[in-house]
């Protein structure tokens, strides 16, 4: 009975933890590009490129969830909890830390600069960890 609390809690935790880092990094990167549109509108489309971009994690939390929602919770719901939870955190924390680097880049925009294509690339490096959650929890 323990094991099968402790696998829905890892389903839930990986999916709810994921969804939460993306709407926190979103917003931020959002909250960012509001106050930019107020400066420059005219580039209105490169700041909704860098707010969309904390999104994926969320994703990447839904299709771990997919990938082990078939699992005998009974017999694996303590290893389901420890991959909930690891997956959960790190994408949490990923697009939250996406979204303050999205929202640095959409106030350099704003301002004149040219700094697109390398807050993408910067944007990328914490994703790069949402990853690798994501394939860890379909490697075991």
């Amino acid at each position: 009975m323990l094991n099968l609390v402790l696998g829905y809690l890892g389903l839930g935790l990986m999916l709810g933890l994921a969804g939460v880092g993306s709407s926190i990094g979103t917003t931020i990167a959002g909250n960012a590009a509001e106050g930019a549109l107020k400066k420059n509108p005219e580039k209105s489309s490169s700041y909704m490129i860098l707010s969309a971009l904390p999104a994926t994690q969320g994703l990447y939390g839904f299709v771990a969830f997919l990938m082990w929602l078939g699992k005998d919770f009974a017999q694996d719901g303590l290893m389901l909890f420890g991959v909930g939870i690891s997956v959960g955190l790190v994408c949490l924390f990923s697009a939250i830390r996406q979204g303050q680097v999205c929202a640095n880049g959409i106030v350099g925009i704003s301002q004149g600069h040219d700094v697109q294509t390398n807050t993408m690339i910067y944007a990328a490096l914490p994703e790069f960890y949402a990853i690798l959650a994501l394939v860890a929890a379909l490697m075991i």
